[in-house]
This record gives C-alpha cells, structure tokens and sequence, in this order.
C-alpha cells in the first residue's frame, strides 16, 4: 500500500441547471467556482454538454468565472471537438484566457455526442467527410501558437491601423495548457506524443482487461511512454498527469443527505462489475463514505499512487449545498491527508463553513 502525495487539487462540476430557470442553476454553479477558490482549491474545471441540462459552451462559461474568481485554475473536461471550428474556438478560448489573465486549462476529446441530431446542424454538408479525430484536437492547439496569417508583408486594416493578421487576442502561454481526456491506449500514446496533458477519469477502455485499475495503470505507462524526452521537447514544464475521482464524504452531511449519496452510488454499482458495451467500457465505483473510509480506499488504489493531482468529479443533479458540503470535506478532512497543501496565494482566508441545512434537513 503506498502512501499518496497529491499535490494539486481541483474538481469537476456538470454545471446542473432546471430546464425552466437556466439562469439560477449557472448562477449557482458560478458560486460553487467562487466558493471553491474561497476553500483554496487550486481547481475549478466545467463539463460541456450538449443537448443537456449543462454548460453547452465552455469558453463562454469560463470567461464569466474569470471575473468571478481571481486564484484558481479554471478547467474545462471536456471539449466534443468534432463540434467546433479549430479557429473560431482557438479565437473563444484565447479571449477567456486573457479576461482570466492565463488561468484557463482546456481538455479536449475526439467523437461527438448525439451525432445523429446534432451532425447536421453544425456542418452544412455531409460532416462524415471531416476529420473530426485527433488531427482537429492539433488544429485547434496550432491556431493557439498564433502565427501570423499569411506572408511577411501581409497585412489588413483596421479603424486606426494597419497589422499583420493573427489569431487576436493572442495568450501566448494557452498553447500549453491543453489537455487531451484519454481513455484508450492509442488516445493516450497520442496525447503524450504531442505533449499534451492528460485527464484521465473513472471511464476508461478495457482493452485486454476486465480490471478497471489495471486498465487505468496501462494508460498511466503507455502516456508517460509517449512523452517527448528532453527539455526542448517540453520547454514550458513537464506534462501533468490529473486523476478524476468521483468522491462523497459522509461526515458533515445530515441524515437525509447521506442515505441520497449512498442511493445514487449503489444505482451505478452494477456497471462497475463487468466491460459494458461494443467499446467494452470499464467504470470506477464511486468512493463513498466517511473521510477514514474514503482514505482507506484511496490508499489502496495504486493508480492514485502514481499521480499528484486529483480532480474531484461532482455527481450530477446534486443541490448547491450538497456540492458545497463535498468540497468542504474533501478540503478539511480527505486532501490533506493525501498530502496536499493550499496554495500560499489562497491558504491565508478561514475556510468557509460547509452549508447550513436547509428548512427541515437535521444534522
């Protein structure tokens, strides 16, 4: 059993919201950001999803959380990119990088969810005809090094100059700060090919496995293989292994509360026992329980033992509070044990209080 040494904690929010009052749930995901920098988390990551009750545009979400927020990274996990144009969201995501003065993480996948609605709305034409594999992921991460459009004395107007043509406005240190979400081993010896990070969840691809974890550790290896040696091949630092976790410490929740957690994991268990489907997906159990329950199976898990950041992934359709109540425990009672430490810009604060129950919920 190794001892874990996480040195970098974050979490991932679906952005819930009611089909009726979108306003309230973004509103309350905005907070759940705000509140998390407050708690001194150094990361705040969103889920993009379309069709869903969820944050449909990453980029756009993550500007309004720069003006939220002020400390923590703000991630997104991740982009369909097969539904988007390499350089109008290059174009996206540099703006927000620059409104959250170069705080953005971008995780990106290949495929596109509800192809058979969405396909033919994005694309005029057939959209089978595209590359919409790894090389649009490249093409996205090319138009964010910002190179001028054109040859030398190209230039175009503009009211009150002329300039040479380039992705505007350009965030110089973005392009490394891309992540690529991998869950099968030719996804991750791309990703580490490429020097992107990797994201890497409770999802993953059983390819010569039933094992969840032996799965998991073989993309671990075959990522960290792929890796360009040397220091010219990585001048911004070295690439950064994030694990996501879905984790649900009873401690501080009532009653009520606790029995709704252990309802929602038991209603996902039986995926967790055996390959599911054509891809033959395997699926992480859910980690719930008290903060020495939750250490003790975190400490016997040998992938957490092979990474320094955890990305705490929030279950979907849970209430602000519940959310909030998570974080807390998390904060106070499971990351320090694992070795993290706040960061010094955000450790000076008294940590918030988890949420006060509301109207008829008891401790």
């Amino acid at each position: 059993m190794s001892t874990p040494g996480i040195t970098s904690l974050a979490f991932l929010t679906p952005g819930n919201f009611d089909d009726g009052d979108p306003s309230t749930g973004l509103e309350e995901t905005l907070r759940l950001f705000e509140y998390g920098e407050r708690l001194g988390f150094d990361g705040a990551w969103i889920r993009q999803r379309h069709l869903e009750h969820g944050v449909g545009s990453a980029a756009v979400f993550l500007a309004a959380a720069g003006q939220r927020t002020e400390r923590v990274e703000l991630g997104t996990a991740v982009i369909p990119v097969g539904y988007e144009s390499p350089f109008r969201l290059a174009e996206d995501l540099s703006l927000a990088d620059v409104l959250s003065r170069g705080r953005l993480q971008v995780g990106f996948s290949t495929g596109m969810p509800h192809a058979d609605l969405l396909g033919d709305l994005v694309y005029d034409g057939d959209w089978r005809a595209f590359d919409l594999s790894y090389g649009r992921v490249a093409r996205v991460v090319d138009n964010l090094r910002g190179a001028y459009l054109g040859g030398p004395d190209t230039v175009i107007p503009s009211p009150g100059n002329a300039q040479r043509p380039r992705l505007q406005p350009h965030s110089p240190g973005l392009v490394d700060r891309i992540w690529y979400g991998g869950g099968s081993l030719r996804s991750v010896r791309w990703a580490g090919g490429n020097g992107l990070h990797l994201l890497t969840g409770n999802i993953v691809t059983g390819e010569s496995t039933d094992d969840f974890t032996t799965a998991q550790l073989n993309l671990l290896t075959e990522y960290r293989r792929a890796l360009p040696t040397g220091q010219e091949a990585r001048p911004a630092g070295p690439a950064r292994v994030a694990l996501g976790r879905v984790i649900v410490p009873l401690d501080s929740a009532d009653a009520a509360t606790r029995a709704r957690y252990r309802e929602y994991a038991a209603g996902r268990h039986a995926r967790t026992l055996a390959p599911q489907g054509p891809k033959r997906t395997l699926f992480a159990p859910d980690v719930v329980g008290t903060a020495e329950q939750i250490l003790e199976e975190l400490a016997a898990d040998p992938v957490v033992a092979e990474v320094s950041e955890l990305r705490l992934e929030l279950p979907y359709e849970f209430r602000r509070e519940e959310y909030e109540q998570i974080l807390h425990d998390v904060r106070q009672l499971i990351a320090p044990e694992l070795g993290w430490r706040p960061d010094s810009a955000g450790s000076g604060a008294a940590v918030p209080p988890p949420p006060a129950p509301g109207p008829g919920r008891t401790r």
